[in-house]
């Protein structure tokens, strides 16, 4: 069964957006991607601001790739990471105005990425929040190691992704990862203080003052053509392997997993 995108209007100016997965721990399947992606793309001049909530004490387990059976495995897991998390992604990134994501839950691996292209970042106390690729064989995008690079550097970055291991939200916190966390029953209420207060600002000003930042960010450290064709290659090589198929089911079924290097 496919995941389900909720939108509501809060309070004045704001736009929420819910999505559920509960049986696969809030994963992100291709119908809440592409319905991010619709809900934020050339949205309505009366918004001023947009939250993205998990449902059901979830945020994101990640991508949704956990079922796909073994002979369409490279294809499909591939096509969802490329497609409609892209999609998604850059949906966000371009939203003229200010963005919000409220981690209701543990956020991990694509769950996490997608909150860094939200503009605030408010977390439950008592969440744990990671990047598995090392646990998974899975060699993950440059573009969204540069946007861990940009929110919180490169140690802080390398911890997250050589290590492969969990933080909690305090740590997130102390890192630059969240700007804030705050306890789980409050953080509703908190995240729509915040929307309610961006929401309120001038218009112009926000909108404007994003863009600018938008694009300083875009305009620093630009690949050399040839060394992002080999860092394309090299993901698209782990979609193949055997390690990603090996990682993405010992992490499913709780074991360690048996590395074979192919």
């Amino acid at each position: 069964m496919p995941g389900e995108l909720h939108l509501d209007t809060p309070a004045v100016g704001v736009l929420r957006l819910t999505f559920a997965n509960p049986q696969k721990r809030g994963a992100l399947d291709h119908a809440i991607l592409d319905a991010i992606a619709e809900a934020v793309t050339g949205i309505d001049d009366d918004v001023r601001c947009v939250v993205v909530r998990g449902s059901d004490g979830q945020f994101s387990s990640g991508y949704d790739i956990g079922d796909i059976p073994d002979d369409e495995f490279a294809e499909r897991a591939e096509k969802l990471v490329a497609h409609p998390f892209t999609g998604a992604i850059d949906a966000l990134e371009a939203c003229p105005v200010p963005t919000l994501a409220a981690l209701t839950g543990h956020t991990i691996g694509g769950g996490l990425e997608l909150t860094l292209a939200c503009d605030f970042r408010i977390a439950a106390d008592g969440i744990k929040l990671g990047m598995p690729p090392a646990k998974l064989g899975l060699v993950y995008s440059h573009t969204g190691l540069r946007r861990f690079l940009n929110v919180i550097g490169e140690p802080r970055t390398r911890e997250l992704f050589l290590l492969g291991r969990y933080i909690d939200a305090g740590t997130a916190r102390d890192w630059g990862l969240v700007n804030a966390v705050v306890p789980a029953e409050g953080l509703d209420a908190q995240a729509l203080d915040w929307a309610t207060e961006l929401a309120a600002n001038a218009p112009l000003s926000v909108r404007g003052n994003k863009r600018a930042l938008r694009a300083l960010l875009d305009a620093e450290g630009e690949l050399p053509g040839e060394v992002e064709q080999e860092l394309i290659a090299l993901r698209e090589a782990c979609f193949r392997s055997d390690d990603l198929l090996e990682g993405v089911r010992a992490f499913a079924a709780r074991r360690p997993a048996r590395w074979t290097g192919r």
